[in-house]
C-alpha cells in the first residue's frame, strides 16, 4: 500500500501549531536569536576595547573574560530559533 495514497496519517496536523503566531508565545518571542546574537557581539566588542585601552589596568584584567563570556553566549545563542 502506498503511504502517500491513504489521506489519513498518524502525524499530527500543522495547523494545530500554526494557530498562534510567534508574537503570542512570550518564551518563543524572548527567545529570538537575532536580538541575542547582537548583545553577544557588542559584549565581544567590549572586551575587545578592554584589551586595547591603555587607561585602566583593572579593564585590560577583565578584558579576556568579557571575550570568553561573548562567545560563549555566541555559541549558544546561534542554536536559537530565528
Amino acid at each position: 500500500m502506498n503511504p502517500r495514497a491513504n489521506p489519513v496519517s498518524s502525524e499530527p496536523s500543522r495547523a494545530a501549531a500554526d494557530e498562534f503566531p510567534l508574537a503570542h508565545v512570550p518564551a518563543r518571542r524572548l527567545f529570538r536569536r537575532g536580538p541575542w546574537e547582537n548583545a553577544a557581539t557588542a559584549i565581544i566588542a567590549i572586551g575587545v576595547f578592554m584589551l586595547m585601552q591603555p587607561f585602566a589596568l583593572s579593564l585590560f584584567t577583565y578584558s579576556f573574560v568579557t571575550i570568553l563570556t561573548g562567545t560563549i553566549l555566541f555559541v549558544i545563542v546561534s542554536h536559537f530559533r530565528e
